[in-house]
């Protein structure tokens, strides 16, 4: 990944590009590395491998020093300490379920575009405050979806705030979901579930990818 890419304005155009953030649990590293190729296969290059078991941060190691052309994001960063711990790894930025005025802090000390999870219109106003302009809804479906993104996010229009959905978010909806101009990107978790990588099918990872770049791809009028 170019040096340029690891920046705030570099990661943004990427997201602009791709629009697709594959979400991920890993349980065992040696499934990182094909994971990733296996994502990539099918267009998609931006992954947020989250902190959620033991194998997370050696996957991330590995999957950056094997696969350069994944642009790699860590994701359920709870604090302070696993920002340093995730930028040394090998992460060019990081997401949270939330926001954490100490986490966001850290990240921002350190140089690491942050991108915290938002619910409501508090706290969407404590990530203005700390510098935010990159927010995760989460959960989206949940909460009401598109319609309900539009109306929080609609007091905060003047600001450019932009969103990446996730939550409930499928090849079903994510059409309409990209059409939408708040929306960055698009969070998949279902792209790679947790299930589908234990049992190594990196065949349906692929195709799950594909479908999903060639969503995208139509929402663009065939131009990638």
């Amino acid at each position: 990944m170019a040096t340029s890419e690891r920046t705030f304005a570099g990661i943004q155009a990427r997201l602009e590009r791709t629009r697709v953030i594959a979400v991920l649990v890993i349980d065992d590293p040696a499934d990182a590395v094909p994971l990733a190729h296996a994502l990539l296969d099918g267009g998609v290059d931006i992954i947020e491998l989250t902190l959620r078991t033991d194998a997370a941060m050696e996957s991330i190691r590995r999957i950056h020093a094997e696969v350069p052309d994944i642009l790699l994001g860590a994701g359920t960063v709870l604090t302070p300490q696993q920002v340093g711990e995730v930028k040394a790894a090998g992460a060019a930025f990081a997401v949270a379920p939330g926001t954490n005025p100490r986490v966001i802090a850290e990240a921002r000390r350190v140089g690491l575009p942050f991108a915290p999870g938002i619910c409501t219109p508090t706290d969407i106003e404590f990530a203005i405050e700390a510098g935010c302009r990159v927010l995760k809804l989460f959960p989206s479906e949940p909460s009401g979806g598109l319609q309900y993104l539009r109306s929080i996010a609609g007091p905060f229009a003047h600001l450019g705030l932009q969103f990446i959905p996730l939550g409930g978010v499928s090849a079903s909806n994510a059409e309409a979901y990209l059409r939408e101009p708040l929306v960055l990107a698009l969070g998949g978790s279902w792209l790679a579930p947790r299930e589908l990588i234990q049992r190594k099918d990196w065949n349906a990872v692929t195709a799950n990818a594909r479908e999903l770049s060639h969503i995208v791809k139509h929402v663009r009028g065939g131009n990638l």
